[in-house]
């Protein structure tokens, strides 16, 4: 059981977790559900949601340089939260091409900056016990669950037309959610206990983050185009829905043993099965969408491809960028979740066109150069080298 201490607002960072996944719950299942009901084409609808990934190129290490030199890291939290939703806004005036995509855009500028450095506020308040934060980041996968299993009933026939409506509403609970917390009294702005660029030209510390980024192309596909496979293969909007769940289940139970994996298995060791976990989630889907079982099995996957991996890579910038966390995650978030996402996004887009099946295989590609170079990572790994152990 978590310990709900006093001095530790969970209750409160959990609330944020829960709406902003919810928003995730409505835009990465359903998005490119509405844009095709808007009449765009397969590569429209990959080039509209690499834009959502692109700006985590940016705006995440403008907002941790930020935040790490004034400090005040909520307050940079909230105005990013209140800038997301205004500019969002604007997909209420039209859904015109270029103007959905400056819309996107801009709203996910200021999206896209605030999760970085919320984390650096959550790790800071569980400190010293950060080895619990998958249990306060599971309350994000509860909030995803909530909204895909909703909405999957929802939003059968028109009205997906209705989903700007539920993601403007998700986006004011999310700021409305982050006036709660507070600061975060514990290293907001350190110094880093060597330079950032000394520590991206480390061996391991770059292999790390390219294995994190080919792990993000691969689930490309999965993003940007789930749903549609899905809805191509004769899958009711419910059985989405669903199928979208059980992931996050799977997620939410990795979340509840990975202080424990932590406590017991290396990560570079933990990281490898991570990628061979995905690599072999991709070939099910590409393979046998057709088999209900199957999918199944690949959805409960995702505690691999997603919820270890990514737990993995927060520990891991925890003790490499300590000091300079916000950078940390912001190089993070860029890198892998910008542009690995991006381009995944972009490449499944191209190969949409020519064959759904085919853009599951591409990921399934990325994910095993991930796997090769996670275990050459594993061989050099020696006790103290890089955080890995």
């Amino acid at each position: 059981m978590f310990n709900t201490d006093a001095r530790v607002p969970y209750w409160r960072m959990s609330g944020v977790y829960f709406s902003y996944f919810a928003l995730v719950g409505v835009l990465v299942p359903f998005l490119s559900l509405y844009l095709q009901a808007l009449g765009y084409s397969g590569y429209d609808i990959g080039l509209l949601t690499a834009t959502l990934m692109v700006t985590r190129m940016v705006a995440p290490n403008f907002w941790g340089w930020l935040a790490d030199r004034h400090g005040q890291r909520m307050g940079w939290v909230r105005r990013g939260n209140l800038l997301a939703f205004v500019c969002f806004l604007g997909i209420f005036v039209s859904t015109e091409f270029y103007w959905l995509l400056w819309v996107l855009f801009s709203f996910s500028f200021f999206w896209n900056a605030v999760l970085p450095q919320f984390e650096v506020v959550t790790l800071a308040h569980l400190a010293p016990n950060t080895g619990r934060y998958s249990l306060v980041r599971q309350w994000g996968s509860l909030g995803f669950f909530v909204a895909v299993v909703c909405l999957g009933y929802w939003f059968e026939g028109e009205r997906i037309l209705t989903l700007p409506v539920i993601a403007a509403a998700c986006l004011l609970v999310i700021w409305l959610s982050s006036l709660k917390v507070p600061e975060a009294a514990l290293n907001t702005c350190g110094r880093a206990s060597r330079p950032v660029r000394a520590l991206l030209l480390t061996p391991a510390v770059w292999m790390f983050l390219l294995v994190a980024l080919l792990l993000q192309v691969s689930h490309g596909p999965y993003y940007t185009f789930f749903s549609m496979y899905l809805a191509a293969e004769g899958y009711s909007g419910a059985a989405t829905g669903w199928l979208w769940a059980i992931s996050v289940l799977a997620e939410i139970a990795l979340f509840l043993a990975m202080h424990r994996l932590l406590a017991r298995f290396s990560l570079s060791g933990l990281l490898v099965v991570g990628a061979l976990l995905t690599a072999l989630r991709w070939v099910c889907i590409a393979v046998f969408p057709g088999y209900l079982w199957v999918l199944i099995a690949a959805q409960l996957l995702h505690a691999a491809s997603f919820g270890l991996t990514h737990a993995l890579a927060i520990e891991w910038i925890r003790q490499q960028f300590e000091g300079a966390d916000g950078q940390g995650q912001a190089i993070y978030s860029a890198l892998c979740f910008g542009g690995g996402g991006a381009l995944g996004a972009w490449l499944s887009g191209v190969i949409w066109e020519q064959s759904p099946a085919a853009t599951f295989l591409m990921a399934a590609i990325a994910a095993t150069l991930a796997l090769a170079l996670s275990v050459c990572l594993h061989r050099m790994n020696k006790p103290g080298v890089a955080g890995l152990n």
